[in-house]
Formats: C-alpha cells, structure tokens, sequence
C-alpha cells in the first residue's frame, strides 16, 4: 500500500508525461509555437485530428498501465465531450485513477 501512495503522481507530473506525449504526436515545431496548459483542448487548441487523438490515447494507456481505461473512459463519451476535451479533464481522471 506505501508503495502505491509514494508512486501517485501529482498533477504537475501528470501535465508534463502528457506534454512529452503530444510533443510526440504533433512533433516539437509545432509544440514550440504553442502555450500548452492543463486548459488547453485537443481540437480547437492544440488542432490534433482523430488520427493523433488515438496515437496520444495509445500512448497514455501504454504509459499509465491497466490501472488506467483511457479507451473505457473516452468510449463512454459522445462527440462534443470529445471536442470539448481538455487536458486538465485528462489529469484529473489519471490523478483519480492512481
């Protein structure tokens, strides 16, 4: 059980994982003109498409582990939730997920 509580990430920690990965995704030059925040969408600011959504999905599930239905978690959602979608939104279901 200490073990879990030592290896829970805080939100910062969670932000910059998640930074890294949409660097990743939509690659460092475009990343560099932006002001990434937790309030930062995946649409409208940081213009990701479906295609870099799921790469970044992957990447999260593949980062965070089982303990973690990013899929699950996004499948229960419909379409505007999704374009809606903010990284603080992700941050907070990883941070309760720990």
């Amino acid at each position: 059980m200490d073990q879990l509580i030592q290896d829970k990430l805080s939100k910062e920690e969670i932000f910059e994982t998640l930074h890294q990965f949409i660097t990743e995704v939509i690659g460092e030059e475009f990343v560099e003109e932006m002001d990434i925040t937790p309030a930062s969408s995946f649409t409208k600011d940081l213009e990701m498409d479906s295609i870099e959504i799921v790469a970044f999905s992957e990447k999260v599930k593949n980062h965070f582990g089982s303990n973690i239905d990013f899929t699950g978690w996004l499948s229960n959602m419909d379409l505007d939730e999704i374009i809606q979608l903010k990284l603080e939104n992700i941050i907070n279901y990883i941070q309760e997920c720990q």
